[in-house]
This record gives C-alpha cells, sequence and structure tokens, in this order.
C-alpha cells in the first residue's frame, strides 16, 4: 500500500450508515477513470506497467470459502476475489504497512466492528470483507465501482469527491479489481 490518504479506520464501518453517494460529478479525471475502466473490464491488459491487472488463469484459491462468503452478503463470488486478489494476492498472512491484515486487509477497527476477531483466519476475513463490500455495495445502489472505491478509499472519500476519489491509489485499484473479477467470472464459468 501506499502512502495515499487510506481511510480504513473505526470509523469506517459508522459510514455505512451514509447516505447514498451524489452522482459522480464530471471532470477530466473522472473521463479518465471511465475511460480506464472501461478498457478494464473490456480487454485484458497488454503490459504489465498498465492500470488493469496482470492475466489471471486456473484455479481461485479459497473459492469455496469465497462463494460462501459471498454469497452470504450478496455479493458477487468474482468480484470479492477480484477484491482478495488486488488486496493481499490470496495471501492470508498478508499485513500492510498501515496494519491492514488478511485476505481482505481489514484495519483492526473496522475488522472488530464487522465482528471479525482474527483478520489472518480465512473464513473471518473473508465473511468480514464480504460484509464490508456487501454493505458498501447497498450504499452506493449496487455501482461496484463505488463500493471498490469506497472499500478502499472510505465511504466519506467517494461522498466528498461525488464519485471515485481523486486519489491515484484509489484510481487504480477500482479497474484492477474489476479486471480480475471479470478474469475471475470467466475462470468460475469455465470450471
Amino acid at each position: 500500500m501506499s502512502n495515499a490518504p487510506i481511510l480504513r479506520s473505526g470509523s469506517l464501518q459508522n459510514s455505512l450508515a451514509l447516505s447514498a453517494a451524489r452522482p459522480a460529478a464530471a471532470s477530466s479525471t473522472g473521463s479518465k477513470f471511465a475511460a480506464t475502466l472501461a478498457r478494464a473490464q473490456t480487454k485484458a491488459p497488454t503490459s504489465a506497467s498498465s492500470v488493469a491487472p496482470t492475466d489471471v488463469s486456473g484455479p481461485i484459491p479459497y473459492l469455496n470459502e469465497i462463494t460462501a462468503a459471498a454469497n452470504k452478503f450478496g455479493v458477487d463470488p468474482a468480484l470479492l476475489a477480484g477484491l482478495v486478489k488486488a488486496e493481499s494476492n490470496f495471501n492470508p498472512r498478508a499485513q500492510s504497512g498501515v496494519g491492514a491484515k488478511g485476505l481482505t486487509q481489514l484495519m483492526d477497527a473496522t475488522a472488530r466492528g464487522l465482528g471479525v476477531t482474527n483478520s489472518f483466519d480465512v473464513q473471518q476475513s473473508l465473511e468480514g470483507g464480504a460484509r464490508f463490500l456487501g454493505g458498501l455495495l447497498k450504499q452506493f445502489h449496487g455501482d461496484q465501482s463505488l463500493a471498490l472505491a469506497a472499500y478502499n478509499a472510505g465511504p466519506g472519500a467517494v461522498q466528498k469527491y461525488g464519485g471515485i476519489p481523486p486519489y491515484q491509489e484509489t484510481q487504480r485499484y477500482v479497474p484492477k479489481v474489476l479486471g480480475y473479477a471479470t478474469q475471475f467470472r470467466r475462470i468460475i464459468a469455465a470450471a
């Protein structure tokens, strides 16, 4: 993780109760993001330096657990798998420099608010991440881009900017997760 303002704090779970986000404001940042997002969802990336994810093939680690957690909280399993890939690369022992932990990289206060007592436990991390993402999807009326931006930067930042915040990390994160999710949907469908 970078030093960009990441707002994964104890107050984050309280923000799930905030009113729905305003429509995204039109801006050059927004249009550049929209173009990047469209590319990530329509084609596989062509280079490792691309904003879109690298090619994903083969079995999805923890697929049964991901599917169970996703279904429990009304989240697309491929989207949750994409989030896990982006957050921890499926490493249940992953820990960021700012203290986010586990497969879904929950901060301790956020994890506690979601009922997670051990962020390194695969099932707890997946259920906590799925619960949080599911709540964000509801808050942002099913808009996956806004929900993912809120997962990364906090719902308050999405509301403040009326869409995807202009943080470089978040601008890269959303299309990366959506790109992984697209690839995981293909793998799941083929299985």
